[in-house]
């Protein structure tokens, strides 16, 4: 999610002034102290005149977030799915590159998103890598791309095999750009590249 705000909070008789991290997991306070609040742990959400109330254990905490507090509750209680962080549209056609498992393919059907091997630019694509030299794919990859089309590399977190800085330069010298990091299961990590703007073709 990503969201920030300047506020105060209350917690444990004390209260502190910092700014409030929005994230897809958890929520994340700096400021006087710092406070960490993962989703899993939270047993009470709600707002109360624009102040966002959150129950977990060594709770509770009040953040002051004025017009934002009923917004960042309802994003707690209703998260993201894996395909609306990763952008993925109901009708959109998708090339999958590599090893993808039976859960996501099955969530794409259900968007009715046309993945496969097809021929032709597309709107989507994925591409699995295990190692750096998987990458190697990558600069033909990018001409099956729409103008505003988005290439996802998945590749696993926290090997030597392949590391994100390794992504990168390979997207960059591909031609594309970095644009976005997101958690793609408890293994993997997804980064998003976009031919930039200068140099779509309509």
């Amino acid at each position: 999610m990503g969201q920030e705000l300047g506020c105060r909070i209350r917690f444990q008789k004390r209260r502190l002034a910092g700014r409030a991290l929005l994230e897809t997991d958890h929520l994340l306070f700096r400021g006087e102290e710092r406070l960490k609040v993962p989703f899993r742990e939270l047993s009470g959400v709600r707002s109360e005149g624009g102040v966002l109330k959150l129950e977990f254990p060594g709770g509770p905490a009040e953040f002051d977030l004025g017009p934002a507090a009923e917004k960042w509750a309802h994003k707690i209680l209703h998260p993201p799915c894996r395909l609306d962080k990763l952008g993925v549209k109901d009708g959109l056609a998708a090339l999958l590159v590599g090893e993808f498992d039976e859960a996501f393919r099955s969530e794409l059907r259900q968007r009715n998103v046309r993945a496969g091997a097809g021929k032709g630019k597309q709107d989507l694509v994925f591409f699995a890598a295990e190692k750096s030299a998987d990458l190697r794919k990558l600069r033909g990859l990018a001409g099956d791309l729409k103008p505003a089309a988005a290439l996802w590399m998945i590749y696993p977190k926290g090997v030597t095999a392949i590391r994100e800085i390794d992504v990168i330069d390979a997207g960059r010298a591909a031609g594309l750009k970095d644009v976005k990091v997101c958690g793609f299961s408890a293994t993997h990590t997804g980064l998003k590249f976009v031919i930039p703007v200068s140099a779509r073709i309509k």
